[in-house]
């Protein structure tokens, strides 16, 4: 515990370190458009104009005002985790420089890393949600009152969940290639273009899916404007404590190794 600690506290005392680097990133991202960084907002709308408009043909929906809101929502909060997955198998090794030759721990990477797809979806997500509240007004204020706990949960998922992919990608290169495969059949299996209804017997299938959990807890809230995820929240925040404290102590063991791994 006092190694968790102790890693908590650097994470905390360079705060200003990381947010500065990843900031760097965000704005050097669009440095030479005209739009910048509201290209990211935009083309998360573009895909959900398209989407919505042929799934909502295929599934025959009726109310396609519902389903674009469902869908967008859905659609945005995957994609922040979709690229915080992908992003973080390679992590180390695209870092393997400077973690070879400075005495800065490695953590501090995945801390930068974490900031940067924080900002990349803070960015996205606000344009998104200012364009669906001319739909439905309520999600703003959905969003501020019930869906603030789910985001916590969500931003602490993607914290620890990313490290540990960063320590399996460093030890088994096998890693970089799995995890776009089984991210992309993830995103199939998570109710995002469709609705868990839909499944029909493989409903459980999203029951235990992490990711449809995390995401359901923030599109529900916002969609329905209830309390509703109270439970939903107190598990997940539990499997976050979990999921964070098994991580550390396993990066904990490895960290010392990680040079010679990249």
């Amino acid at each position: 515990m006092n190694y968790i600690i102790k890693l908590l506290l650097f994470i905390y005392q360079t705060r200003k370190s990381w947010w500065y680097t990843s900031t760097c990133r965000t704005k050097a991202r669009f440095i030479r458009t005209f739009l910048g960084s509201f290209w990211l907002g935009l083309s998360n709308l573009l895909s959900i104009a398209v989407l919505a408009g042929v799934y909502g043909t295929v599934f025959k929906v009726t109310n396609f005002k519902d389903y674009s809101i469902y869908l967008g929502l859905g659609l945005v909060v995957w994609n922040y985790i979709s690229s915080s997955v992908l992003g973080s198998a390679a992590l180390f090794e695209n870092n393997s420089m400077n973690i070879k030759n400075s005495n800065i721990n490695p953590i501090f990477y995945v801390v930068e890393e974490w900031a940067f797809q924080l900002q990349t979806f803070a960015q996205s997500f606000s344009l998104v949600l200012l364009v669906l509240s001319f739909i439905k007004v309520s999600l703003i204020s959905n969003f501020i009152i019930y869906a603030l706990p789910g985001l916590l949960n969500l931003l602490i998922f993607l914290f620890w969940f990313p490290l540990l992919v960063c320590i399996a990608g460093a030890r088994f290169q096998d890693i970089y290639q799995l995890v776009p495969i089984i991210m992309q059949l993830l995103f199939l299996l998570t109710p995002i273009l469709y609705k868990k209804e839909n499944l029909s017997s493989l409903a459980w299938v999203a029951d235990y899916n992490i990711f449809y959990i995390l995401l359901s807890t923030i599109r529900d809230s916002m969609l329905f404007g209830e309390g509703i995820m109270l439970k939903k929240n107190i598990f997940v925040l539990f499997f976050n404590f979990i999921g964070l404290l098994w991580t550390l102590i396993i990066y904990k063991k490895i960290r010392k190794k990680i040079p010679f791994y990249i």
